[in-house]
């Protein structure tokens, strides 16, 4: 073999390999596959720490949920930084024309922001909180969710999902002991967050007098309620309301709502997620209101 065509083996290597790389690169972007959480290009994930964020500061990333707050007239866009592929896949056109900075970045860049375990799919959106909303908005609203302290924002997510999905009017948690407006609630959320007011109150038992006063018929459940969900409706107005995994609801929120409910199941396990147990609480409650 002469040098020439050593030569060339090597090119057609170091050709294939950034072919396999640019592959793999993109594939991330989708969040087909996870970053790496040990490179030995990169640091380990324990020496990353989170970028400290101004209280008006929010940072959302992931294509879908991406493509939701750009669609939300509500939302007020600071920055956006994108891959050229995930720039292509969001359809935004033309980069320079969009009425906000555009950073183009490599996958790595908003690894180093958003941490390893982030699927970001090559798109990161800094903005500032949505508009804070009044339950006074809620008049009109037949059915609504309120939780008590439910801390995972994972679990907020995914009720927030099943919240739009069955047309609920707002998702009321406390301030204390809940999760605020963040990338990972807004991705749990799958682009819930811009379509439903997300109340944050201050005392929930005021909160749910003030919802009486509104009309709503508030019914906390408990996994050793003292009725069937199903025979505790009443009125035109629903707002159902869940406790933490775990502890439940509070004994101050137990004795303030209308009625205490329980969702029987046949099987040997008698709770649920409550993620699950409230999207079941509002097919039973859309049930009772199509009436």
């Amino acid at each position: 073999m002469s040098k020439d065509d050593t030569g060339d083996k090597s090119a057609k290597n170091t050709h294939y390999a950034t072919l396999r790389r640019a592959h793999r690169d993109a594939k991330r972007e989708r969040g087909e596959i996870p970053t790496p959480k040990q490179d030995r290009w990169r640091k380990q994930p324990g020496d990353w720490k989170p970028p400290a964020l101004a209280p008006e500061q929010v940072l959302l990333y992931g294509l879908h949920t991406v493509r939701a707050a750009l669609d939300n007239p509500s939302r007020k866009i600071v920055r956006l930084c994108v891959t050229q592929n995930a720039a292509a896949r969001l359809e935004l056109g033309e980069l320079s024309e969009l009425p906000f900075p555009v950073e183009t970045v490599a996958p790595q860049d908003l690894d180093k922001i958003l941490g390893p375990d982030a699927i970001h799919q090559g798109v990161m959106l800094e903005t500032k909180p949505l508009p804070l909303r009044k339950l006074e908005a809620l008049s009109e609203c037949q059915l609504i969710l309120v939780l008590d302290q439910v801390t995972d924002p994972h679990n907020v997510g995914a009720i927030m999902r099943s919240a739009v999905a069955f047309d609920a009017g707002a998702l009321i948690t406390t301030i204390r002991h809940s999760p605020t407006e963040s990338g990972v609630l807004a991705k749990s959320a799958s682009g819930a967050l811009e379509m439903i007011p997300y109340i944050q109150i201050t005392n929930l038992s005021d909160t749910i007098e003030e919802l009486h006063r509104l009309g709503f018929h508030t019914i906390g459940l408990d996994s050793e309620g003292p009725e069937p969900l199903e025979g505790t409706f009443a009125g035109g107005k629903v707002a159902l309301v869940l406790g933490s995994e775990g502890k439940g609801l509070r004994q101050k929120t137990r004795s303030t709502v209308k009625a205490l409910a329980r969702l029987d199941m046949p099987g040997a396990i008698k709770s649920l997620n409550v993620s699950n147990a409230a999207a079941i609480a509002m097919y039973a409650a859309r049930q009772f209101l199509s009436k």
